[in-house]
C-alpha cells in the first residue's frame, strides 16, 4: 500500500540523511518529499542547561546524546541539525496516521478558531460526533464513554468503575513476584531463564498512583505504598516463561520453544489457566471487582499470551463476580491489522475497555468505555466530573483522526505491511544467534535479543543500548522495553509503506552485523 508520496520522488527537495558510511555501506534511506523548516530556536547546549536545571531528573531520555527534535512529517521525523529519521516508535506508539497528518491538522485548526473549551457543564456538537463515531466501532453493549485525558487517567476511572459496579476491591493484573509450584511434579527442573522470570513479569498500565498498583514492571515500582488491592497473576509469557511451544501465539511468527500439542490444544495455555486459578484461590477475596489485561503487552517488550488464554480467564474472573478491563491504549485503532480492536483477537468481550495514545495522534486525549449498567454504577457513587475531557478541540481531532484510518484504509495497511515486515525481521533469527525472538501482530512487533538462544539469557543492557545507538545512526528510530530492557519495540505510524519496511529491517540487519564484529573483536 505505497502512498502518492513517493510519485514525486525527492522533485526537488532537499534534505539531510544521518546515515554515514563507515566499514560498510548503509542501507539507503527512502525518499521524502516534504523539507522542513529551518531550526532557529534554543541551542542544544542550552536546552540541556534549561533541562537539568528545570525539568524533572528522572532520565528518561534515550540515547547518550538524546535528540533535539525540531519537526514531523507523517513517519518522519527531523532533529535541530536537519537530520532525517524515519519513526518506528511513534512517540511511544502514541502517533496513529502519521506526525502533523494535514486533515487532523486542519480539523485541530478549524475547532481552534471556533471553540476550545466548554468543560462538562455545556453542551457542544464535536462531543456528541465523536461519541457516535466512537460507539459505533465496539460491539454492543460497550457503548458508554466516558472521555479524560491519558491512558493513566482512563485505567484509574475503569478501577473505580470496576469497584463500584462489583462493591468488591481485588483487581488482577500480569506480573510474577512468585511462582506456585502447586503444578509442578517433584521430578522437574526450573529451567535457569525460569529463575529470571521469576523476579518479575508485567503489565503496564500508566504511572499514576491509583495504577502503579496494577503495574508490574521493576522500574515503575515504588518503596512507598501504593494500589492497595490490586494482586499480580502469572504472566503468560510464551518465550521467557516456563511453558511456551511452537504455536501458541496469535502471530505468523512464532517461537524458537517446541511442543507436541496438536493444533488444536495447548498445553503451555493450561499451565498458565492453572497459575491463574491458584492466584483467585491463594491471593484474593473470594468476590473480586475485576481484572485488567493488555491484549498484548506494550512496555514489557511486545509480549503475547497462548491463544484461547484471555477467553478462560475472563470467564474465571466472571464467575468471581469481578468485571473484565481490556487495555487498549496501544494496541487500538487498527494497530493490530486484523481487527480493529486487540481484544477482538482473543475472542472475548470486555466490560470495559481503555484506550489513549493513538485516540488523538498525539492529542492528550484518553477514554472509557462501558456498558449502561456499569456506568449507573458508577454515577450512583460518584458525580464523575472531568475538566478538560472531552473538550471541543479533542473531540474534533479524535474524529479526524478516525476519519483518516478509514479514508487512507490503515488498518488493512497495518496487516499488509506490518505483516511483510515481521516476517522479514523473523528472517534475522536464523542469521544472528542473538536474536532470540520475533513477536507481534500488524504493526506493533518486537524483536527480544538474548545472549544465545539456549539459555534464552537476556542480552546485557550496554549491547542492546549499542545496536540501539546504531540503529539511530543509520536514520531509524526504534523503542525497547521488557524487564532487562532486552526488546526492541516496532509500532510505526500505520501509514508506513513496504519500501520503508524494507529500510527498517536493512538497518536493523546491518545494526547486528556491526554489533556481532565488535563482539568479535
Amino acid at each position: 500500500m505505497q502512498r502518492d508520496t513517493m510519485k514525486s520522488f525527492l522533485k526537488g527537495a532537499s534534505w539531510t540523511s544521518v546515515t554515514k558510511l563507515g566499514l560498510h555501506t548503509r542501507p539507503r534511506m527512502p525518499p521524502c518529499d516534504f523539507t522542513p523548516e529551518k531550526y532557529q530556536s534554543l541551542g542544544y547546549n542550552r536546552v540541556l542547561e534549561i533541562h537539568k536545571e528545570h525539568l524533572s531528573p528522572v532520565v528518561t531520555a534515550l540515547f547518550q546524546k538524546p535528540l533535539l527534535l525540531h519537526q514531523g512529517h507523517m513517519e518522519w521525523l527531523f532533529d535541530a541539525e536537519g537530520n532525517r529519521y524515519l519513526d518506528f516508535f511513534s512517540g511511544i506508539v502514541t502517533v496513529s496516521v502519521g506526525h502533523c497528518h494535514p486533515t487532523v491538522n486542519a480539523a485541530a485548526q478549524k475547532q481552534l478558531g471556533r471553540l476550545w473549551h466548554t468543560s462538562a457543564v455545556f453542551f457542544h456538537a464535536p462531543i456528541h460526533e465523536y461519541a457516535e463515531k466512537l460507539a459505533a466501532l465496539l460491539p454492543e453493549p460497550l457503548k458508554v464513554i466516558f472521555l479524560v485525558n491519558s491512558g493513566s487517567e482512563a485505567n484509574d476511572l475503569a478501577m473505580l468503575m470496576a469497584r463500584a459496579h462489583s462493591n468488591n476491591i481485588d483487581i488482577i493484573s500480569f506480573s510474577l513476584p512468585g511462582f506456585s509450584l502447586l503444578s509442578y511434579s517433584v521430578d522437574q527442573e526450573l529451567d535457569p531463564i525460569f529463575l529470571l522470570f521469576l523476579l518479575c513479569r508485567g503489565a503496564y498500565h500508566g504511572c499514576s498512583p491509583y495504577t502503579l498498583g496494577l503495574t508490574n514492571v521493576g522500574t515503575y515500582k515504588m518503596e512507598l505504598p501504593g494500589g492497595i488491592g490490586c494482586q499480580s497473576t502469572m504472566c503468560p509469557d510464551v518465550f521467557r516463561g516456563p511453558w511456551g511451544g511452537s504455536h501458541c501465539r496469535d502471530s505468523p511468527v512464532q517461537t524458537i520453544r517446541k511442543c507436541s500439542c496438536a493444533p488444536d490444544c495447548c498445553q503451555a495455555k493450561d499451565q498458565y489457566i492453572e497459575q491463574f486459578k491458584d492466584t483467585l484461590s491463594t491471593s484474593v477475596a473470594n468476590s473480586i471487582a475485576g481484572f485488567f489485561a493488555e491484549p498484548i503487552q506494550g512496555v514489557n517488550g511486545v509480549v503475547q499470551y497462548p491463544k484461547g488464554f484471555l477467553k478462560e480467564a475472563f470467564e474465571l474472573v466472571r464467575a468471581r463476580g469481578g468485571v473484565c478491563i481490556a487495555d487498549e491504549v496501544q494496541t487500538g485503532f487498527g494497530r493490530l491489522g486484523s481487527h480493529f480492536w486487540g481484544f477482538q483477537t482473543h475472542d472475548v468481550l470486555p466490560d470495559i475497555v481503555t484506550m489513549a495514545k493513538g485516540i488523538g495522534n498525539g492529542f492528550p486525549m484518553a477514554a472509557v468505555v462501558t456498558t449502561p449498567e456499569i456506568a449507573k454504577s458508577l454515577a450512583k457513587c460518584l458525580q464523575h466530573f472531568n475538566t478538560f475531557g472531552g473538550s471541543p478541540l479533542a473531540c474534533a481531532v479524535g474524529s479526524a483522526v478516525l476519519e483518516v484510518i478509514k479514508e487512507e484504509n490503515l488498518q488493512e495497511n497495518s496487516q499488509e505491511v506490518g505483516t511483510y515486515m515481521l516476517l522479514k525481521f523473523a528472517k534475522l533469527q536464523d542469521e544472528f544467534e542473538i536474536v532470540g525472538d520475533v513477536r507481534g501482530k500488524g504493526l506493533m512487533i518486537g524483536i527480544e535479543m538474548v545472549q544465545d538462544k539456549t539459555s534464552r539469557q537476556p542480552l546485557p543492557r550496554e549491547e542492546v543500548n549499542q545496536i540501539h545507538e546504531d540503529c539511530k545512526n543509520m536514520g531509524l528510530l526504534v523503542g525497547k522495553g521488557g524487564i532487562f530492557a532486552q526488546t526492541f519495540r516496532i509500532a510505526p505510524p500505520m501509514c508506513i509503506t513496504k519500501l520503508e519496511a524494507d529500510f527498517a529491517v536493512e538497518v536493523f540487519r546491518s545494526a547486528l552485523t556491526q554489533h556481532m564484529e565488535r563482539r568479535a573483536k
